[in-house]
């Protein structure tokens, strides 16, 4: 129960990802806030898990992010740990991107994680313990072949992180990015349904497509991905600040 007394915040917390690392630092005793669009996923998550609440939350809108996020403080105390999960991956060919679909990639994957963060910040006093995580992407630190968009929000993503160690270095809050490859979550079984119509190929050859994408050839689980965070997120991590962690069966960078 490392966490015990400890308030955390998951943005993105109803499925995939999200949802493991939510479970796991409820089972470690914090207090976790899940946020996400779809209320009723995350009452129904929340029913099911002790110590999870549900917060209606869009990354993409201000207002909700920080009126979301004052709020839960004033519930449940300041955000001890944040994990900035959210985002969306879409894929689109660089002749065919459009400034429309950029900005909504940007607007998701890199301005709510500057909005996260910066309201969970305002809820710490200067000399309150602190872990500020953001779930980047291997794209996160090498290119991704028709995703130009989403790359650069993931790069974008380390580059805030970052930026925020070095501003904070010395005090009590580390921030450092998780960079997984291609997970077995809701949003790979909906790009393999994309890629198997677009592409005229089985679902089943489609996720094996994508899975070749890891250095191993391997689909990771979500819980792959919560044993950094949550490694992160421990006293033994102290010391681990403005890393990318990366986590996609072998060396990349």
């Amino acid at each position: 129960m490392e966490h015990a007394g400890r308030h955390a915040l998951v943005t993105g917390g109803g499925t995939g990802i999200g949802l493991d690392i939510a479970r796991a630092l409820a089972a470690s005793g914090a207090e976790v806030t899940i946020t996400g669009r779809d209320l009723a996923r995350l009452e129904a998550v929340a029913n099911e898990t002790p110590r999870l609440y549900p917060l209606h939350m869009n990354v993409d809108d201000e207002a909700s992010v920080r009126g979301g996020i004052s709020a839960a403080a004033a519930e449940r105390g300041p955000i001890a740990i944040c994990i900035a999960n959210a985002g969306i991956a879409e894929a689109m060919p660089f002749p065919k991107e459009t400034l429309a679909h950029w900005r909504q990639i940007m607007t998701t994957n890199l301005d709510g994680v500057f909005l996260t963060l910066q309201a969970a910040l305002a809820t710490l006093a200067p000399d309150d313990w602190g872990r500020m995580i953001a779930i980047s992407s291997i794209a996160g630190v090498r290119g991704l072949k028709g995703g130009s968009a989403y790359t650069a929000s993931k790069h974008g993503v380390i580059g805030l992180v970052h930026a925020l160690s070095e501003e904070y270095i010395g005090g009590p809050v580390t921030f450092n990015a998780v960079c997984p490859g291609y997970v077995d979550t809701p949003i790979v079984t909906r790009n393999a349904t994309e890629i198997a119509k677009r592409q005229g190929i089985s679902e089943a050859e489609a996720r094996d497509y994508l899975a070749r994408g890891n250095r191993h050839k391997t689909l990771l689980e979500t819980d792959e991905v919560t044993g950094a965070v949550m490694w992160l997120c421990s006293n033994a991590a102290r010391s681990v600040n403005g890393q990318s962690i990366q986590i996609a069966g072998g060396q990349v960078a």
